[in-house]
């Protein structure tokens, strides 16, 4: 999907953050719509269908978690990414907004070029899941299903090492580096350690196969066609 092709909706109380965030959305090439409060949110949502929203949390008339719950109801939307624009410190906010459906969050205050860097990251993450089934030799990750197939035989595998086995799939000879996967596998979740990820590794290899997985030293793992 090109740049061009792609909408974001941005939804804030703020006319300063909707015109700044809007022209530095629109100059790379995004299509920007823009709401001001989380009921005119849900109503552009559902017409326009974007692929991103980012969602301002407190809004006059509907806040943004309410919005986020009605707008996860429209299965239009389902694999819409949402991000939520959250005030420093506000902790219960990020918590609900999780619960209500976002994918990530964002804080503010924030730079114009840092946020459209985040976007891009957002992105990338929502065309990479476009996918829902990859097949590489006899494996078959069903993403949609959370399902395993491998030389015909069903595995049911944790959700966190199914998604490690995903990201590394998605790209069968590339290195991802090990921060790279702890940003993507756990996220803003939890804290955890490198050693969380040899953890997972090692059991998928007793799953799927010692010779599926390269550790490149210091760097971090590949998934081997």
């Amino acid at each position: 999907m090109n740049k061009k092709d792609i909408k974001i909706l941005l939804v804030d109380d703020e006319p300063d953050i909707l015109e700044i965030v809007g022209y530095n959305l629109s100059n790379e090439g995004y299509q920007v719509i823009t709401a001001e409060n989380g009921a005119e949110a849900v109503k552009k949502a559902n017409k326009e269908l974007p692929q991103l929203i980012i969602l301002d949390v407190m809004m006059p008339e509907m806040d943004g978690i309410e919005a986020c719950e009605l707008i996860r109801k429209n299965q239009d939307l389902k694999d819409v990414v949402i991000t939520f624009l959250t005030a420093r410190g506000e902790d219960y906010s990020q918590v609900a907004g999780f619960d209500a459906g976002a994918d990530d969050y964002i804080t503010k205050p924030i730079k114009p070029k840092v946020l459209v860097s985040k976007v891009k990251a957002l992105l990338r993450r929502f065309k990479e899941e476009e996918k829902d089934t990859v097949k590489i030799g006899n494996l078959v990750i069903n993403r949609d299903e959370y399902k395993i197939v491998l030389k015909g035989i069903e595995i049911i595998l944790p959700r966190k090492e199914f998604e490690l086995l995903s990201l590394l799939a998605s790209k069968p000879g590339k290195v991802f580096k090990r921060d790279e996967i702890l940003d993507k596998v756990w996220g803003n979740e939890v804290v955890v350690g490198g050693r969380t990820i040899d953890v997972h590794i090692r059991k998928l290899r007793e799953k799927i196969g010692d010779k599926s997985f390269k550790t490149v030293k210091g760097v971090g793992y590949k998934f081997v066609d």
